[in-house]
């Protein structure tokens, strides 16, 4: 249409999605996002809604991204609960390690200002953190173990990837964060061991 600029929805999102990683929801000001994407505050709102819908699809192409590499991690795993879980950390690793993201997790830099944001993006956060849990806990389901257990660590595994990606954000050396993905796969893989040769309760 003549006089309206026309721009790639998606190079817009990856743009604006690296100001939200690397600066967190609060100082990502329209200003910033506007500088990174080329987009005038009014093309912010009419394209994406305005920030808080921007940072919302923003958090959804970053879930997409990633999620699509965690996905294909685990299924090469299927039957090995402890490995997958190992090939799902080398995931989060490798992205803290690439040079060409902001350092950290846009989902745990997210999280940790969840104070401050609406009820709606406060609520996209959490829902992205249980769609996490939720694919650990699908990688340990062939696990023969408690329910429960099975349960917990899911939610330690995805605190264990919340923690690498906040380590890495303060600057620890990718031999610290590698040490602490180790220590977390040989829980998972004790745990599990434990709790396969547990003897079943007396009722």
């Amino acid at each position: 249409m003549s006089g309206r600029k026309q721009f790639d929805v998606d190079v817009a999102l990856d743009q604006a999605m690296r100001v939200f990683w690397q600066r967190g929801y609060t100082d990502a000001s329209l200003d910033a996002l506007g500088a990174a994407t080329g987009l005038g505050r009014g093309s912010i709102y009419g394209s994406f809604g305005g920030k808080d819908a921007l940072f919302r699809q923003c958090l959804d192409r970053y879930a997409a991204i990633y999620g699509a590499q965690y996905e294909e991690a685990l299924a090469a795993h299927s039957d090995d609960p402890v490995r997958a879980v190992e090939a799902f950390l080398d995931i989060v690793l490798a992205r803290i390690a690439d040079p060409s993201v902001p350092a950290g997790c846009l989902i745990a830099q997210s999280a940790a200002q969840s104070a401050i944001l609406g009820e709606e993006s406060g609520g996209h956060v959490r829902a992205l953190l249980d769609a996490q849990r939720r694919r650990v806990r699908g990688a340990l389901a062939s696990a023969p173990a408690d329910p429960r257990v099975l349960d917990e660590l899911a939610t330690f595994v995805v605190a264990i990837i919340q923690s690498l990606a906040v380590l890495s954000r303060a600057g620890s050396p990718d031999a610290e964060l590698r040490s602490v993905a180790r220590l977390a796969c040989t829980t998972v893989a004790d745990t599990l061991a434990r709790a396969t040769t547990a003897e079943p309760a007396d009722d």
